[in-house]
């Protein structure tokens, strides 16, 4: 059996992105009820929000369902003992050093799942005691490591150093492409900006129709000095181009981006003044569709790709 499958009790190797301002309870439930793992995004919920995302996800669902915590986030300790209390089996932890919250979340039954940009981090995870690695390519939107791997080079590269199951993330939408990530040595997939342009996702339709209309180029990794971010093309997008076209220092880039750009555009829907995280693969759909289409096509495709390798139409 696949052991993502086995770790979560799931049906599809298919896991969600806690993304920030799209994954609260009704995208995290259809993507738990189409047989993936749901994932809420605690990164942009203060705690007693996530404490009630939690319990409606609970009511929306009977499969399991996680929750996805930046450790940098600022109220860390209120937000781990509401997992703790509300009964959270699944984390997924990023942003931030495993060691620190791993014991504790395993100590109350926990599985932990640490996401990383580099094999050596991998192998700190490993040390550190997580249940699984998620290694993540810079294609993918919003924060992204320093290092700027691609997933292709990437999951090679921490297949190498970790024995742990191994999900790749990253520019991965697509059936076929999942297949892949499997060749180089994941054993599954976690899916952000697919999931974050359904009709279940809390992104604001604005942001939704924009990336659907996106095509190769139209992201950008910017705000390097601060956090590397992949960024939509746009009116803050630009301002922040031509900020570090001249040199502006950190200060100067913190000032700028201020507080709750990323609300006001993905979750408010201004595309003007906001910050617009997706990822690469937004330029392969151009239809909002439902989780369960998503996961219906991502898996035919797969399905079908491999069949195609198999039966030897793609040999040379």
């Amino acid at each position: 059996m696949n052991r993502i499958c086995e770790l979560f009790g799931i049906k599809y190797p298919i896991i969600q992105g806690g993304m920030v301002w799209c994954s609260g309870w009704r995208l995290a439930s259809a993507v738990s009820n189409a047989g993936g793992l749901g994932l809420l995004g605690a990164g942009s919920m203060h705690p007693e929000v996530l404490r009630e995302h939690i319990r409606k996800c609970q009511a929306a669902t009977d499969k399991p369902f996680g929750v996805n915590v930046p450790l940098m986030y600022p109220e860390i300790e209120s937000l781990m003992n509401i997992l703790v209390e509300e009964g959270v089996k699944i984390v997924f932890t990023s942003a931030g050093s495993p060691k620190k919250w791993t014991p504790f979340l395993k100590e109350h039954g926990m599985t932990v799942v640490h996401v990383v940009s580099s094999s050596l981090f991998a192998a700190k995870c490993e040390e550190a005691g997580v249940d699984a690695i998620v290694a993540e390519g810079f294609e993918a939107g919003g924060h992204n490591g320093r290092e700027e791997t691609t997933t292709l080079c990437l999951i090679p590269a921490v297949r190498r150093a970790t024995s742990l199951p191994l999900l790749a993330a990253g520019g991965i939408g697509t059936g076929d492409a999942m297949l892949a990530t499997f060749a180089l040595g994941a054993e599954g997939v976690q899916i952000g900006t697919r999931f974050a342009l359904t009709r279940e996702s809390y992104a604001h339709e604005n942001f939704k129709q924009l990336c659907l209309s996106l095509n190769e180029g139209d992201t950008k990794l910017l705000l390097k000095k601060l956090a590397p971010t992949r960024l939509v093309k746009g009116g803050f997008t630009s301002a922040v181009e031509e900020a570090e076209a001249r040199g502006a220092s950190v200060e100067e880039m913190r000032a700028l981006l201020g507080k709750g750009r990323a609300k006001k555009g993905m979750f408010e829907g201004n595309l003007e003044e906001g910050e617009l995280e997706i990822g690469q693969v937004a330029a392969l759909f151009r239809k909002e569709e439902t989780v369960a289409e998503a996961i219906e096509d991502i898996m035919t495709g797969y399905r079908q790709m491999l069949t195609r390798l198999t039966d030897g139409s793609a040999s040379c």
